[in-house]
């Protein structure tokens, strides 16, 4: 039975929360003098009256959590959080449709990075900070934020962190749910922290180092510029960039283990960041030579755009420092693989990731074992630990899930009127959670082009990648909602 109380109480607090961060962002717009003063103010009135409602329906509500509640929260948190997010653009009147405010929002907190905006540049102050806090705060989860509030309800937080967690396996620094969220947090505010103090060291100014910060870390890929990080046209920015989108792109447990604990040892025994570290180090390669050969730049700069873009892509930020459009077309297959590729579960981004492909790889390469000896026992070890058959099965769920997912998505765009090449990266760029697409959505365009109801799609698209395909899924299946 699906405690509607205790989930209504929930998502009160949270809309409190949220209406605390849309407050934040009014006083910036007080700071600068800007239009967007009111918007904030009635948005963060509209979410803390939408909060005060949903904390009065979950009054006497019964102190417990199911798994099943833990799904509905999950997925309910990022829609509405996106529906009262959007209401600073849409009432601001610098996004005048539902639609593309929706959008842009949603895009926003499941830390896509695709936008709708033609002009970024022309946005107050005010929403440009929403836009990248957006990122922020989905990145890391904003189930996390619910983790630290439960204990005042009384109840358990576990079934949160099993539906929000990314992933096959999930990787904990201690045996309560709410120490490891703190720990993590406080990984993840610490790269915030210094990227921003190095970016301004570089000379980017505070303000835009505070907001690119904000969207590297989360992996998300707004930018203040409408040209992304190639606007700054500096190799130092982009150097630290690289680094820290490749940071976020670790299992934040590992991190948790290198910085907090210093312990190299299991660090460098990972199996997934071995592909990680291996993937980023081929397509990066590949990527140089390619253009050492085929483009006007330097060995350095050749270097410095590829391992920009293939860091950007396969961590799902979106960040861009060269339209790679204007690359040999052989590139931009290979942007659209490292898309679907991803980097480690337990961290901000999104795609297939790469623990998932070292599975199955592992799967195939005993198949091929198999053939030749069809009666030993071939089991598959990820950091030296048997992977059960129930996690291969899921495993290979997911991943068929996935790819017809993008098949679906891609011929249901089509019938829309997005063209061959743009249906097929809009997609792939949607469920991934990466941002810039190929052809007319590529990295020098906007969205905006799309139909509305491709936009729509795409924003449902970007939900079910940030949760992982089955929260989501879950919820339209009948037996979900049975009494048991």
């Amino acid at each position: 039975m699906i405690n509607t109380k205790m989930i209504a109480r929930i998502m009160g607090a949270l809309f409190f929360i949220e209406a605390g961060f849309l407050i934040l962002c009014s006083f910036l717009a007080v700071y600068y003098n800007e239009s967007d003063i009111s918007a904030f103010l009635y948005s963060a009135a509209i979410t803390a009256g939408a909060g005060s409602i949903a904390a009065l329906a979950g009054k006497n509500a019964e102190k417990r959590i199911s798994r099943r509640d833990g799904y509905v929260i999950v997925t309910l948190a990022w829609v509405f959080f996106s529906l009262f997010g959007m209401l600073p653009f849409y009432l601001s009147g610098y996004i005048p449709t539902i639609t593309d405010a929706f959008f842009e929002t949603m895009s926003g907190f499941t830390t896509t990075g695709a936008s709708i905006l033609d002009n970024i540049e022309s946005l107050p102050h005010g929403l440009l900070f929403w836009r990248s806090m957006t990122q922020w705060i989905g990145g890391l989860g904003i189930v996390f934020f619910t983790i630290a509030v439960l204990p005042i309800f009384g109840v358990g937080s576990v079934q949160l962190f099993a539906a929000e967690a990314t992933g096959p396996t999930h990787d904990k620094v201690h045996p309560r749910i709410g120490v490891t969220a703190k720990w993590i947090w406080t990984i993840y505010l610490g790269l915030t922290i210094t990227e921003i103090i190095l970016l301004v060291a570089g000379g980017m100014n505070f303000f835009d180092s505070v907001c690119h910060s904000l969207t590297t870390t989360a992996t998300g890929g707004y930018s203040t510029k409408q040209n992304s990080i190639a606007a700054f046209n500096s190799p130092y920015i982009e150097y630290i960039i690289t680094l820290f989108m490749f940071l976020a792109g670790i299992n934040f447990t590992l991190l948790y283990l290198l910085f907090l604990k210093g312990n190299f040892k299991r660090l460098f025994q990972n199996t997934e960041l071995h592909w990680y570290l291996g993937t980023v180090g081929f397509f990066t390669l590949f990527t140089t030579v390619t253009l050492i050969f085929t483009s006007p730049f330097s060995i350095e700069e050749s270097f410095r755009k590829a391992i920009f873009q293939v860091v950007s892509l396969q961590t799902t930020t979106g960040f861009i420092s060269a339209d790679y459009m204007t690359w040999v077309p052989v590139l931009w297959t290979l942007m659209c693989i490292i898309m679907l590729f991803g980097a480690c579960a337990g961290s901000t981004t999104g795609g297939i990731k790469c623990i998932r492909i070292a599975i199955m790889s592992r799967v195939s390469k005993n198949e091929f074992k198999h053939i030749i000896h069809p009666n030993a026992i071939l089991p598959v070890r990820i950091n030296r630990q048997v992977i059960s058959s129930t996690t291969k099965s899921a495993v290979l769920a997911f991943i068929f899930l996935y790819m017809a997912i993008i098949f679906i998505g891609w011929l249901v765009l089509m019938l829309f009127g997005v063209g061959f090449e743009e249906a097929y990266s809009v997609v792939i760029s949607s469920l991934g959670n990466v941002g810039p697409g190929i052809g007319k959505c590529g990295p020098s365009y906007s969205w905006s082009g799309l139909p509305d109801a491709a936009k729509w799609i795409s924003a449902i698209l970007m939900l079910i990648g940030r949760l992982e395909l089955f929260t989501v899924l879950l919820l339209f299946m009948p037996s979900f909602w049975k009494k048991h």
